[in-house]
């Protein structure tokens, strides 16, 4: 279970000061690795919980090894290019257009962004079956734009900001987010209503919901900044300071980050809050070696993985956003090169041995140089004071004066 005492396994370690545990590299690694199998056993308790939501579980698991370890021994441990590429094609479903987040279900725009995101991993966008698919994919997905901006998930009709997300991400991973954005194609997306429709989310507090007048919360936070990003409209949001002091009071005693006010500290906002904080260029706003320790706290020194907070049970969802944010602080990376530079690629603080470890971008939530690759583009905003952008990973990106 987790654990913040040291422990003698052989695991690889990373710390951020004498009195934070290591970071149990490899017993996560071994961790996702084996997880592959439960969740392919429908009578095990893995396979149970996440049948539903396959599609997600396998990018979460995938995007968190692919930070851990390069791309040749992704492949090798997990099949990527062969077995789970196979895979996400049989979960397309012909009559929405969309994917589905298991075999022989309805299509929904939440697992269309994972497929599409496991395919960016795997390199496989340019796989002849989704440029047959490409078509009917994009017209299920500029369906889903509903008359005030806002997108719905599946021909159900829910509506919920975190769609808006997943409809421009996919757009942008297909190379047609600007392609369809023209009044002379049927098949089009309205970008800029889609980035008011989000602006009119952000409340008196500075945060934003899931719908207008909804309660501020990180995780809705993170899906609403990551739309004006991609649509280049981070003008759009009101007051960008008011904001950053909301997300950076979810810091608890513990160090750990929550969601809402008068809620405990959860791994997961460890991405959603410091992957806005990136994108707006306030990542000094956390206490980060506090937020590492807590993060670190929450593994589980015996057979790996990070849970939710301290001696609960580990899962992949907490897995990959541990790591994601341990990635956002810079804990694994040092934070440029000798010469000054940021590759995505960057030695790991204090590894004997000189690991290296891929950063994740905080708007595709991909790694950075798959990112870099195929070119996807986005908008930040400069750090006060700064020359640059406030993190290397974003020198690619538009910079909002």
């Amino acid at each position: 279970m987790s654990s913040s005492k040291s422990s003698s396994s052989a695991a690889a370690g990373a710390t951020t000061n004498s009195n934070a545990p290591e970071f149990y590299h490899d017993l996560h690694v071994n961790y996702i690795r084996t997880l592959a199998s439960k969740i392919d056993s429908k009578s095990s308790y893995e396979g149970a919980v996440t049948e539903h939501l396959r599609m997600s579980g396998i990018y979460w698991s995938l995007t968190a090894l692919s930070l851990l370890i390069p791309p040749n021994e992704v492949d090798n441990l997990m099949k990527l290019d062969s077995a789970i590429v196979e895979w996400v094609f049989t979960c397309y479903d012909s009559n929405s257009g969309g994917f589905s987040g298991n075999q022989n279900q309805d299509g929904h725009i939440l697992y269309t962004l994972s497929a599409l995101q496991i395919l960016a991993l795997a390199d496989k966008l340019s796989d002849q079956r989704l440029m047959d698919f490409k078509p009917k994919i994009v017209k299920f997905i500029t369906s889903l734009q509903q008359p005030d901006g806002s997108f719905a998930g599946d021909e159900w009709g829910e509506v919920d900001t975190r769609f808006t997300y997943c409809a421009l991400s996919s757009l942008a991973l297909l190379g047609q987010l600007h392609n369809t954005n023209s009044a002379a194609n049927d098949d089009s997306v309205d970008i800029d209503k889609a980035a008011f429709y989000i602006a009119s989310c952000q409340n008196f507090d500075g945060g934003f919901g899931c719908c207008p007048g909804a309660e501020s919360h990180a995780g809705q936070i993170f899906t609403c900044i990551g739309v004006l990003s991609i649509a280049k409209r981070l003008d759009l949001i009101k007051d960008a300071e008011l904001l950053s002091w909301w997300l950076a009071e979810r810091q608890c005693d513990s160090g750990g980050l929550n969601g809402r006010p008068e809620k405990q500290a959860d791994v997961c906002y460890s991405w959603w809050i410091l992957s806005t904080l990136s994108i707006l260029g306030k990542v000094e706003y956390i206490k980060g070696e506090k937020l590492a320790s807590f993060i670190l706290k929450c593994q589980d020194d015996e057979d790996g993985g990070i849970a939710d907070r301290p001696f609960d049970m580990v899962d992949v969802f907490h897995t990959f956003f541990g790591i994601s944010g341990l990635s956002l602080l810079g804990t694994l990376h040092e934070k440029e090169g000798a010469d000054g530079s940021c590759t995505g690629v960057l030695k790991v603080v204090n590894y004997e041995g000189g690991r290296e470890y891929r950063m994740i971008d905080p708007v595709y939530a991909l790694p950075t140089d798959v990112v870099k690759r195929l070119g996807l583009q986005g908008q930040v905003m400069k750090r006060k004071n700064d020359t640059k952008t406030a993190d290397g990973r974003l020198e690619h990106y538009d910079i909002l004066e």
